[in-house]
């Protein structure tokens, strides 16, 4: 058991330097679009580079009929947020890409209040009650401490790779997901949110 979670460990911190974190040790390289293969990053201000691809290939997949918790015993129902558009982001506190993206999706949360709605959802499998402190502690006020410690919802989403950012429409229908780190303050991803909420 302790060498099986050494060796998840060890893939883990492989793929980070590769721009995401990879949820399964046994796979190979992350897939990569043109730009980010070619070596295109941007630097989001955290010191970390982030770099990661736009895939359109799950479009109009619906979104997944999976239950969310708080570590306060707070429940919520994806599909119940149907009626605008949603932004998921998938994350963890031990990712550091991850860490970087959450103040930019904070103001995007703030800055798009009423248009958007931002739901970040902790992969944390362990120390869940730490999710919501990691958040408060960073002045992160409209992120909520969601919580998915089964990985129900990114089994539910095939997503292997932390951060994945999926936005779905009102309907909501998949749209796009970006695997990987992002600068959510960039011009490109500007246009992409907007494809949400026009």
């Amino acid at each position: 058991m302790l060498l099986s979670r050494s060796l998840k460990s060890m893939a883990l911190g492989i793929a980070l330097i590769a721009g995401g974190c990879d949820r399964q040790s046994d796979d190979g390289a992350q897939p990569r679009d043109a730009a980010a293969a070619a070596g295109a990053q941007s630097d989001a201000g955290g010191g970390e580079a982030l770099s990661g691809m736009l895939d359109r290939s799950q479009a109009g997949k619906e979104i997944p009929d999976v239950t969310l918790g708080d570590a306060a015993g707070n429940r919520l129902a994806l599909r119940s947020l149907k009626g605008g558009p949603l932004l998921v982001n998938l994350w963890a506190t031990w990712c550091a890409p991850c860490v970087v993206e959450l103040p930019m999706l904070d103001r995007i949360a703030r800055a798009m209040d009423g248009k958007l709605k931002v739901l970040t959802v902790s992969q944390d499998m362990t120390d869940t009650g730490k999710v919501a402190p990691f958040l408060t502690g960073r002045k992160l006020d409209r992120l909520e401490p969601w919580l998915d410690p089964k990985s129900d919802l990114t089994a539910a989403l095939g997503a292997q790779t932390l951060p994945t950012t999926i936005l779905f429409d009102e309907e909501g229908r998949e749209i796009w997901r970006y695997v990987g780190g992002n600068d959510w303050t960039s011009e490109q991803s500007r246009k992409l949110l907007d494809e949400g909420t026009n």
